[in-house]
Protein backbone atom coordinates (compact mmCIF):
# COMPACT_ATOMS: atom_id res chain seq x y z
CA UNK A 1 0.00 0.00 0.00
CA UNK A 2 2.79 2.41 0.91
CA UNK A 3 4.49 1.60 -2.39
CA UNK A 4 1.30 2.40 -4.31
CA UNK A 5 0.94 5.72 -2.53
CA UNK A 6 4.57 6.57 -3.30
CA UNK A 7 4.03 5.72 -6.98
CA UNK A 8 0.88 7.82 -7.09
CA UNK A 9 2.64 10.76 -5.44
CA UNK A 10 5.58 10.54 -7.85
CA UNK A 11 3.21 10.39 -10.82
CA UNK A 12 1.15 13.30 -9.50
CA UNK A 13 4.23 15.42 -8.86
CA UNK A 14 5.50 14.82 -12.40
CA UNK A 15 2.13 15.67 -13.96
CA UNK A 16 1.73 18.76 -11.80
CA UNK A 17 5.15 19.99 -12.89
CA UNK A 18 4.19 19.55 -16.57
CA UNK A 19 0.88 21.31 -15.97
CA UNK A 20 2.45 24.29 -14.20
CA UNK A 21 5.13 24.57 -16.90
CA UNK A 22 2.32 25.16 -19.39
CA UNK A 23 0.09 27.25 -17.12
CA UNK A 24 2.52 29.88 -15.83
CA UNK A 25 3.38 31.37 -19.26
CA UNK A 26 -0.32 31.34 -20.14
CA UNK A 27 -0.99 33.27 -16.92
CA UNK A 28 1.68 35.81 -17.81
CA UNK A 29 0.21 36.28 -21.29
CA UNK A 30 -3.27 36.76 -19.84
CA UNK A 31 -1.98 39.38 -17.40
CA UNK A 32 -0.06 41.19 -20.16
CA UNK A 33 -3.16 41.38 -22.36
CA UNK A 34 -5.27 42.54 -19.41
CA UNK A 35 -2.57 45.13 -18.75
CA UNK A 36 -3.18 46.68 -22.18
CA UNK A 37 -6.79 47.43 -21.20
CA UNK A 38 -5.65 48.83 -17.86
CA UNK A 39 -3.14 51.11 -19.61
CA UNK A 40 -5.89 52.35 -21.96
CA UNK A 41 -8.14 53.26 -19.03
CA UNK A 42 -5.41 54.96 -16.99
CA UNK A 43 -4.03 57.03 -19.87
CA UNK A 44 -7.37 58.22 -21.24
CA UNK A 45 -8.56 58.93 -17.71
CA UNK A 46 -5.71 61.38 -17.24
CA UNK A 47 -6.78 63.26 -20.38
CA UNK A 48 -10.51 63.79 -19.75
CA UNK A 49 -13.60 62.18 -18.26
CA UNK A 50 -15.24 62.04 -21.71
CA UNK A 51 -12.33 60.13 -23.25
CA UNK A 52 -12.28 57.75 -20.30
CA UNK A 53 -16.02 57.14 -20.61
CA UNK A 54 -15.67 56.58 -24.37
CA UNK A 55 -12.94 53.96 -23.92
CA UNK A 56 -14.86 52.27 -21.08
CA UNK A 57 -18.09 52.09 -23.10
CA UNK A 58 -16.23 51.02 -26.24
CA UNK A 59 -14.32 48.29 -24.40
CA UNK A 60 -17.64 46.87 -23.24
CA UNK A 61 -18.43 46.21 -26.92
CA UNK A 62 -15.18 45.02 -28.50
CA UNK A 63 -13.79 42.92 -25.65
CA UNK A 64 -16.73 40.44 -25.64
CA UNK A 65 -16.38 40.11 -29.43
CA UNK A 66 -12.66 39.43 -29.10
CA UNK A 67 -13.22 36.88 -26.32
CA UNK A 68 -15.84 35.09 -28.42
CA UNK A 69 -13.32 34.85 -31.27
CA UNK A 70 -10.63 33.68 -28.87
CA UNK A 71 -12.88 30.97 -27.43
CA UNK A 72 -13.95 29.78 -30.87
CA UNK A 73 -10.34 29.51 -32.02
CA UNK A 74 -9.42 27.61 -28.83
CA UNK A 75 -11.12 24.64 -30.48
CA UNK A 76 -7.84 24.16 -32.34
CA UNK A 77 -5.85 23.51 -29.15
CA UNK A 78 -7.19 20.05 -28.16
CA UNK A 79 -7.06 18.91 -31.80
CA UNK A 80 -3.39 19.89 -32.12
CA UNK A 81 -2.54 18.45 -28.69
CA UNK A 82 -4.11 15.09 -29.49
CA UNK A 83 -2.47 14.85 -32.92
CA UNK A 84 0.89 15.77 -31.39
CA UNK A 85 0.47 13.17 -28.67
CA UNK A 86 -0.40 10.55 -31.29
CA UNK A 87 2.69 11.55 -33.34
CA UNK A 88 0.52 12.62 -36.27
CA UNK A 89 2.19 15.99 -36.74
CA UNK A 90 1.73 15.85 -40.52
CA UNK A 91 -2.02 16.26 -39.97
CA UNK A 92 -1.70 19.43 -37.87
CA UNK A 93 -0.92 21.91 -40.67
CA UNK A 94 -4.27 21.59 -42.53
CA UNK A 95 -6.18 22.16 -39.27
CA UNK A 96 -4.17 25.29 -38.50
CA UNK A 97 -4.74 26.64 -42.00
CA UNK A 98 -8.50 26.13 -41.61
CA UNK A 99 -8.30 27.90 -38.22
CA UNK A 100 -6.56 30.82 -39.91
CA UNK A 101 -9.37 31.05 -42.48
CA UNK A 102 -11.90 31.05 -39.62
CA UNK A 103 -9.88 33.69 -37.74
CA UNK A 104 -9.67 35.96 -40.77
CA UNK A 105 -13.42 35.65 -41.37
CA UNK A 106 -14.31 36.27 -37.72
CA UNK A 107 -11.91 39.22 -37.52
CA UNK A 108 -13.41 40.89 -40.59
CA UNK A 109 -16.97 40.27 -39.35
CA UNK A 110 -16.11 41.65 -35.89
CA UNK A 111 -14.52 44.72 -37.48
CA UNK A 112 -17.65 45.23 -39.57
CA UNK A 113 -19.84 45.00 -36.47
CA UNK A 114 -17.75 47.66 -34.73
CA UNK A 115 -17.70 49.87 -37.81
CA UNK A 116 -21.37 49.78 -38.77
CA UNK A 117 -23.54 48.91 -35.74
CA UNK A 118 -22.25 50.89 -32.75
CA UNK A 119 -24.15 54.10 -33.50
CA UNK A 120 -27.63 52.53 -33.10
CA UNK A 121 -26.43 50.65 -30.01
CA UNK A 122 -25.29 53.88 -28.39
CA UNK A 123 -28.66 55.48 -29.17
CA UNK A 124 -30.49 52.59 -27.50
CA UNK A 125 -28.13 52.82 -24.49
CA UNK A 126 -28.78 56.58 -24.35
CA UNK A 127 -25.04 57.35 -24.28
CA UNK A 128 -24.37 61.12 -24.22
CA UNK A 129 -23.57 62.49 -27.67
CA UNK A 130 -20.04 63.68 -26.84
CA UNK A 131 -19.11 60.31 -25.34
CA UNK A 132 -20.81 58.42 -28.20
CA UNK A 133 -18.84 60.37 -30.82
CA UNK A 134 -15.53 59.64 -29.09
CA UNK A 135 -16.45 55.97 -28.57
CA UNK A 136 -17.40 55.55 -32.23
CA UNK A 137 -14.02 56.93 -33.30
CA UNK A 138 -12.26 54.65 -30.79
CA UNK A 139 -14.13 51.56 -32.05
CA UNK A 140 -13.58 52.47 -35.70
CA UNK A 141 -9.84 52.31 -35.02
CA UNK A 142 -10.14 49.08 -33.02
CA UNK A 143 -12.07 47.52 -35.93
CA UNK A 144 -8.92 47.54 -38.09
CA UNK A 145 -7.08 45.52 -35.44
CA UNK A 146 -9.68 42.76 -35.05
CA UNK A 147 -8.45 40.57 -37.94
CA UNK A 148 -4.91 40.88 -36.57
CA UNK A 149 -5.82 39.79 -33.04
CA UNK A 150 -7.97 36.95 -34.41
CA UNK A 151 -5.05 35.60 -36.47
CA UNK A 152 -2.77 35.96 -33.43
CA UNK A 153 -5.20 33.96 -31.28
CA UNK A 154 -5.37 31.19 -33.90
CA UNK A 155 -1.58 30.91 -33.93
CA UNK A 156 -1.53 31.05 -30.14
CA UNK A 157 -4.06 28.19 -29.92
CA UNK A 158 -1.82 26.16 -32.25
CA UNK A 159 1.33 26.98 -30.25
CA UNK A 160 -0.37 26.09 -26.95
CA UNK A 161 -1.48 22.76 -28.41
CA UNK A 162 2.15 22.10 -29.40
CA UNK A 163 3.12 22.51 -25.69
CA UNK A 164 4.78 25.87 -26.42
CA UNK A 165 3.01 28.44 -24.26
CA UNK A 166 5.94 30.81 -23.72
CA UNK A 167 5.82 32.48 -27.16
CA UNK A 168 2.38 33.91 -26.41
CA UNK A 169 3.77 35.33 -23.16
CA UNK A 170 6.74 37.08 -24.79
CA UNK A 171 4.71 38.36 -27.72
CA UNK A 172 1.96 39.65 -25.39
CA UNK A 173 4.67 41.50 -23.45
CA UNK A 174 5.88 42.98 -26.75
CA UNK A 175 2.31 44.14 -27.43
CA UNK A 176 2.09 45.70 -23.98
CA UNK A 177 5.51 47.32 -24.37
CA UNK A 178 4.48 48.86 -27.69
CA UNK A 179 1.07 49.90 -26.43
CA UNK A 180 2.52 52.11 -23.68
CA UNK A 181 4.52 54.58 -25.85
CA UNK A 182 2.04 54.42 -28.76
CA UNK A 183 -0.79 55.29 -26.39
CA UNK A 184 1.15 58.19 -24.93
CA UNK A 185 2.09 59.72 -28.28
CA UNK A 186 -1.33 59.27 -29.89
CA UNK A 187 -3.48 60.16 -26.87
CA UNK A 188 -1.54 63.22 -25.64
CA UNK A 189 0.17 64.28 -28.89
CA UNK A 190 2.76 67.06 -28.99
CA UNK A 191 1.84 68.62 -25.64
CA UNK A 192 2.41 65.30 -23.92
CA UNK A 193 5.82 64.86 -25.53
CA UNK A 194 6.81 68.41 -24.57
CA UNK A 195 5.81 67.67 -20.97
CA UNK A 196 8.39 64.86 -20.93
CA UNK A 197 11.21 66.09 -23.18
CA UNK A 198 10.83 69.87 -22.99
CA UNK A 199 10.76 72.50 -25.73
CA UNK A 200 13.84 71.12 -27.49
CA UNK A 201 11.76 68.67 -29.48
CA UNK A 202 11.54 69.12 -33.28
CA UNK A 203 8.59 71.26 -34.39
CA UNK A 204 6.95 68.33 -36.16
CA UNK A 205 6.73 66.39 -32.89
CA UNK A 206 5.51 69.39 -30.89
CA UNK A 207 2.60 69.91 -33.28
CA UNK A 208 1.35 66.31 -33.21
CA UNK A 209 -2.40 66.36 -32.44
CA UNK A 210 -3.73 64.89 -29.19
CA UNK A 211 -6.20 62.28 -30.46
CA UNK A 212 -7.56 61.12 -27.11
CA UNK A 213 -9.83 58.07 -27.37
CA UNK A 214 -9.21 57.80 -31.12
CA UNK A 215 -5.47 57.67 -30.49
CA UNK A 216 -6.01 54.97 -27.89
CA UNK A 217 -7.89 52.89 -30.45
CA UNK A 218 -5.18 53.38 -33.09
CA UNK A 219 -2.46 52.35 -30.60
CA UNK A 220 -4.40 49.23 -29.64
CA UNK A 221 -4.98 48.27 -33.28
CA UNK A 222 -1.26 48.72 -34.04
CA UNK A 223 -0.37 46.52 -31.06
CA UNK A 224 -2.78 43.84 -32.29
CA UNK A 225 -1.18 43.70 -35.73
CA UNK A 226 2.35 43.78 -34.33
CA UNK A 227 1.51 40.80 -32.08
CA UNK A 228 0.04 38.98 -35.08
CA UNK A 229 3.01 39.62 -37.37
CA UNK A 230 5.51 38.78 -34.63
CA UNK A 231 3.75 35.47 -34.04
CA UNK A 232 3.83 34.75 -37.79
CA UNK A 233 7.58 35.42 -37.95
CA UNK A 234 8.24 33.38 -34.82
CA UNK A 235 6.28 30.33 -35.96
CA UNK A 236 8.03 30.54 -39.34
CA UNK A 237 11.57 30.68 -37.94
CA UNK A 238 11.40 28.67 -34.72
CA UNK A 239 12.65 25.08 -34.92
CA UNK A 240 10.03 24.07 -32.36
CA UNK A 241 7.39 23.99 -35.09
CA UNK A 242 9.61 22.50 -37.84
CA UNK A 243 7.92 19.04 -37.87
CA UNK A 244 4.61 20.71 -38.82
CA UNK A 245 6.09 22.57 -41.84
CA UNK A 246 3.61 25.25 -40.92
CA UNK A 247 3.96 27.74 -43.76
CA UNK A 248 4.52 25.20 -46.52
CA UNK A 249 1.77 24.48 -49.09
CA UNK A 250 -1.14 26.66 -47.88
CA UNK A 251 -4.38 24.74 -47.62
CA UNK A 252 -7.48 26.31 -49.20
CA UNK A 253 -10.73 26.44 -47.20
CA UNK A 254 -12.05 22.91 -46.59
CA UNK A 255 -15.49 22.49 -45.10
CA UNK A 256 -14.71 19.24 -43.24
CA UNK A 257 -11.87 20.80 -41.24
CA UNK A 258 -13.76 24.05 -40.68
CA UNK A 259 -16.81 22.13 -39.48
CA UNK A 260 -14.81 20.17 -36.90
CA UNK A 261 -13.07 23.29 -35.62
CA UNK A 262 -16.38 25.13 -35.30
CA UNK A 263 -18.06 22.12 -33.67
CA UNK A 264 -15.41 22.13 -30.93
CA UNK A 265 -14.74 25.86 -30.80
CA UNK A 266 -18.06 27.69 -31.11
CA UNK A 267 -19.45 26.27 -27.83
CA UNK A 268 -16.27 27.46 -26.12
CA UNK A 269 -16.72 30.92 -27.62
CA UNK A 270 -20.36 31.05 -26.55
CA UNK A 271 -19.47 29.90 -23.01
CA UNK A 272 -16.85 32.63 -22.64
CA UNK A 273 -19.22 35.22 -24.10
CA UNK A 274 -21.95 34.17 -21.63
CA UNK A 275 -19.53 34.50 -18.70
CA UNK A 276 -18.35 37.95 -19.81
CA UNK A 277 -21.89 39.22 -20.32
CA UNK A 278 -22.88 37.86 -16.90
CA UNK A 279 -20.45 40.21 -15.16
CA UNK A 280 -21.31 43.05 -17.54
CA UNK A 281 -25.03 42.77 -16.84
CA UNK A 282 -24.48 42.52 -13.09
CA UNK A 283 -22.43 45.73 -13.24
CA UNK A 284 -25.29 47.44 -15.12
CA UNK A 285 -27.88 46.30 -12.57
CA UNK A 286 -25.71 47.37 -9.65
CA UNK A 287 -25.28 50.83 -11.19
CA UNK A 288 -28.71 51.80 -9.82
CA UNK A 289 -27.60 51.07 -6.23
CA UNK A 290 -25.36 54.14 -5.95
CA UNK A 291 -21.75 55.12 -6.56
CA UNK A 292 -20.41 53.64 -3.31
CA UNK A 293 -21.90 50.24 -4.14
CA UNK A 294 -20.63 50.38 -7.72
CA UNK A 295 -17.12 51.33 -6.60
CA UNK A 296 -16.97 48.63 -3.91
CA UNK A 297 -18.23 45.99 -6.36
CA UNK A 298 -15.65 46.94 -8.99
CA UNK A 299 -12.78 47.06 -6.49
CA UNK A 300 -13.57 43.62 -5.02
CA UNK A 301 -14.18 42.11 -8.46
CA UNK A 302 -11.02 43.59 -10.00
CA UNK A 303 -8.77 42.34 -7.22
CA UNK A 304 -10.23 38.83 -7.21
CA UNK A 305 -10.11 38.71 -11.02
CA UNK A 306 -6.35 39.28 -10.94
CA UNK A 307 -5.92 36.36 -8.54
CA UNK A 308 -8.19 34.23 -10.72
CA UNK A 309 -5.77 34.45 -13.67
CA UNK A 310 -3.78 31.45 -12.42
CA UNK A 311 -6.78 29.07 -12.04
CA UNK A 312 -7.98 30.26 -15.46
CA UNK A 313 -4.57 29.52 -16.96
CA UNK A 314 -4.51 26.10 -15.30
CA UNK A 315 -7.80 25.32 -17.06
CA UNK A 316 -6.32 26.28 -20.43
CA UNK A 317 -3.21 24.20 -19.74
CA UNK A 318 -5.36 21.27 -18.65
CA UNK A 319 -7.00 21.22 -22.07
CA UNK A 320 -3.56 20.73 -23.61
CA UNK A 321 -2.48 18.02 -21.16
CA UNK A 322 -5.71 15.99 -21.47
CA UNK A 323 -5.70 16.26 -25.27
CA UNK A 324 -2.03 15.27 -25.47
CA UNK A 325 -2.58 12.32 -23.11
CA UNK A 326 -5.50 11.03 -25.17
CA UNK A 327 -3.26 10.98 -28.24
CA UNK A 328 -0.08 9.64 -26.61
CA UNK A 329 -1.21 7.29 -23.84
CA UNK A 330 -3.88 4.74 -22.89
CA UNK A 331 -7.24 6.42 -21.99
CA UNK A 332 -6.88 5.90 -18.19
CA UNK A 333 -3.87 8.24 -18.24
CA UNK A 334 -6.01 11.13 -19.49
CA UNK A 335 -8.43 10.53 -16.63
CA UNK A 336 -5.60 10.74 -14.11
CA UNK A 337 -4.29 13.91 -15.78
CA UNK A 338 -7.74 15.52 -15.64
CA UNK A 339 -8.45 14.82 -11.97
CA UNK A 340 -4.92 15.60 -10.87
CA UNK A 341 -5.42 19.01 -12.51
CA UNK A 342 -8.65 19.48 -10.56
CA UNK A 343 -6.80 18.80 -7.28
CA UNK A 344 -4.07 21.28 -8.24
CA UNK A 345 -6.63 23.97 -9.10
CA UNK A 346 -8.38 23.43 -5.75
CA UNK A 347 -5.07 23.92 -3.91
CA UNK A 348 -4.40 27.08 -5.94
CA UNK A 349 -7.89 28.38 -5.07
CA UNK A 350 -7.21 27.79 -1.36
CA UNK A 351 -3.89 29.63 -1.73
CA UNK A 352 -5.73 32.53 -3.40
CA UNK A 353 -8.16 32.61 -0.49
CA UNK A 354 -5.27 32.78 1.97
CA UNK A 355 -3.86 35.72 -0.01
CA UNK A 356 -7.27 37.41 0.07
CA UNK A 357 -7.57 36.85 3.80
CA UNK A 358 -4.15 38.32 4.54
CA UNK A 359 -3.95 41.19 2.06
CA UNK A 360 -7.48 42.34 1.15
CA UNK A 361 -7.65 45.29 3.54
CA UNK A 362 -4.25 46.62 2.45
CA UNK A 363 -4.90 46.12 -1.26
CA UNK A 364 -8.35 47.71 -1.13
CA UNK A 365 -6.77 50.73 0.55
CA UNK A 366 -4.64 51.15 -2.59
CA UNK A 367 -7.80 51.29 -4.70
CA UNK A 368 -9.71 53.80 -2.60
CA UNK A 369 -9.44 56.11 0.40
CA UNK A 370 -13.23 56.29 0.79
CA UNK A 371 -14.07 54.52 4.05
CA UNK A 372 -17.59 53.54 2.98
CA UNK A 373 -16.28 51.96 -0.23
CA UNK A 374 -13.54 50.20 1.75
CA UNK A 375 -15.97 48.69 4.26
CA UNK A 376 -18.43 47.50 1.63
CA UNK A 377 -15.64 46.01 -0.52
CA UNK A 378 -14.29 44.17 2.54
CA UNK A 379 -17.75 42.70 3.15
CA UNK A 380 -17.68 41.30 -0.39
CA UNK A 381 -14.29 39.61 0.05
CA UNK A 382 -15.88 36.80 2.10
CA UNK A 383 -18.22 36.07 -0.81
CA UNK A 384 -15.23 36.29 -3.16
CA UNK A 385 -13.43 33.59 -1.19
CA UNK A 386 -16.38 31.25 -1.72
CA UNK A 387 -16.72 31.92 -5.43
CA UNK A 388 -12.95 31.59 -5.97
CA UNK A 389 -13.28 27.90 -5.09
CA UNK A 390 -16.33 27.13 -7.21
CA UNK A 391 -15.08 29.28 -10.12
CA UNK A 392 -11.65 27.61 -10.09
CA UNK A 393 -13.24 24.16 -10.06
CA UNK A 394 -15.69 24.86 -12.86
CA UNK A 395 -13.15 26.53 -15.17
CA UNK A 396 -10.72 23.61 -14.78
CA UNK A 397 -13.41 20.98 -15.21
CA UNK A 398 -14.44 22.79 -18.38
CA UNK A 399 -10.78 22.83 -19.46
CA UNK A 400 -10.47 19.07 -18.96
CA UNK A 401 -13.70 18.44 -20.88
CA UNK A 402 -12.36 20.54 -23.75
CA UNK A 403 -9.39 18.19 -23.87
CA UNK A 404 -11.97 15.44 -24.52
CA UNK A 405 -13.54 17.76 -27.17
CA UNK A 406 -16.77 17.63 -25.13
CA UNK A 407 -17.70 21.31 -25.47
CA UNK A 408 -21.41 21.47 -26.23
CA UNK A 409 -22.44 20.34 -22.75
CA UNK A 410 -20.19 23.08 -21.31
CA UNK A 411 -22.16 25.65 -23.29
CA UNK A 412 -25.51 24.32 -22.04
CA UNK A 413 -24.36 24.14 -18.42
CA UNK A 414 -22.90 27.64 -18.67
CA UNK A 415 -26.12 29.12 -20.03
CA UNK A 416 -28.21 27.55 -17.26
CA UNK A 417 -25.81 28.18 -14.40
CA UNK A 418 -24.66 31.70 -15.30
CA UNK A 419 -27.73 33.37 -16.69
CA UNK A 420 -30.63 31.51 -15.05
CA UNK A 421 -29.15 30.85 -11.61
CA UNK A 422 -26.31 33.36 -11.34
CA UNK A 423 -27.88 36.39 -13.00
CA UNK A 424 -31.56 35.60 -12.48
CA UNK A 425 -31.18 34.40 -8.89
CA UNK A 426 -28.79 37.20 -7.98
CA UNK A 427 -31.09 39.86 -9.42
CA UNK A 428 -34.04 38.41 -7.52
CA UNK A 429 -32.14 38.34 -4.21
CA UNK A 430 -30.66 41.76 -4.82
CA UNK A 431 -33.92 43.53 -5.67
CA UNK A 432 -36.67 41.43 -4.05
CA UNK A 433 -35.16 39.16 -1.41
CA UNK A 434 -37.24 36.16 -0.35
CA UNK A 435 -40.75 37.45 0.18
CA UNK A 436 -41.43 38.06 3.88
CA UNK A 437 -38.40 36.04 5.06
CA UNK A 438 -35.60 38.13 3.63
CA UNK A 439 -35.29 41.77 2.64
CA UNK A 440 -33.63 42.70 -0.68
CA UNK A 441 -29.88 42.13 -0.27
CA UNK A 442 -28.58 44.67 -2.77
CA UNK A 443 -25.09 43.99 -4.06
CA UNK A 444 -24.68 41.04 -1.67
CA UNK A 445 -27.64 39.34 -3.37
CA UNK A 446 -25.86 39.53 -6.72
CA UNK A 447 -22.71 38.01 -5.23
CA UNK A 448 -24.74 35.21 -3.65
CA UNK A 449 -26.23 34.58 -7.10
CA UNK A 450 -22.72 34.42 -8.55
CA UNK A 451 -21.66 31.86 -5.96
CA UNK A 452 -24.80 29.77 -6.57
CA UNK A 453 -24.40 29.84 -10.35
CA UNK A 454 -20.70 28.96 -10.27
CA UNK A 455 -21.29 26.20 -7.70
CA UNK A 456 -24.03 24.62 -9.81
CA UNK A 457 -21.73 24.86 -12.84
CA UNK A 458 -18.92 23.16 -10.92
CA UNK A 459 -21.22 20.34 -9.76
CA UNK A 460 -22.67 19.70 -13.23
CA UNK A 461 -19.31 19.91 -14.97
CA UNK A 462 -17.80 17.63 -12.32
CA UNK A 463 -20.52 15.06 -12.96
CA UNK A 464 -19.95 15.32 -16.71
CA UNK A 465 -16.16 15.02 -16.40
CA UNK A 466 -16.56 11.96 -14.15
CA UNK A 467 -18.93 10.31 -16.64
CA UNK A 468 -16.89 11.11 -19.77
CA UNK A 469 -13.47 10.29 -18.31
CA UNK A 470 -14.73 7.02 -16.82
CA UNK A 471 -16.49 5.95 -20.02
CA UNK A 472 -13.43 6.70 -22.16
CA UNK A 473 -11.09 5.10 -19.63
CA UNK A 474 -13.14 1.87 -19.52
CA UNK A 475 -13.60 1.70 -23.28
CA UNK A 476 -17.36 2.37 -23.22
CA UNK A 477 -16.84 5.58 -25.17
CA UNK A 478 -14.45 6.03 -28.06
CA UNK A 479 -11.50 8.37 -27.67
CA UNK A 480 -12.44 11.47 -29.73
CA UNK A 481 -10.30 11.51 -32.85
CA UNK A 482 -9.65 14.22 -35.43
Amino acid sequence: MASQHAQWFTRSRRETRLLMRLALPICGAQLAQAGMSTVDVIMTGRLSASDLAAVSVGSGLWLPLMLFMTGTLMGLTPIVAQLLGGQETQRIRPYLHQALWIALTLGILAGGVLWFTVSPIFRVMDVPNDVADLAEAYLAAIAFGMPGIALFQALRAFSDGMNHTRPALWISLIGLGLNLPANYVLIYGGPGLVAIAGDGLPETLQTLPALGALGCGIATAISMWVMCLTMVVYTKRSRSYAPVTLWHSPTPPQWSGIRELLRVGVPIGVSIFVEVTLFTLIALFIASLGEVTVAAHQVALNYTSILFMLPLSLGMALTVRVGHSLGASPPPVARFVAWNGIVVCLLVALLNNLILWLTSSTIISLYTTNQAVHQLAMSLIGFAMLYQISDSLQVNMAGALRGYKDTRIIMVITLISYWLIGLGGGHWLGTRGLSQWLEPLGVHGYWIGLIAGLTVAAMLLGWRLHAISKAVSHGRRAVPRS
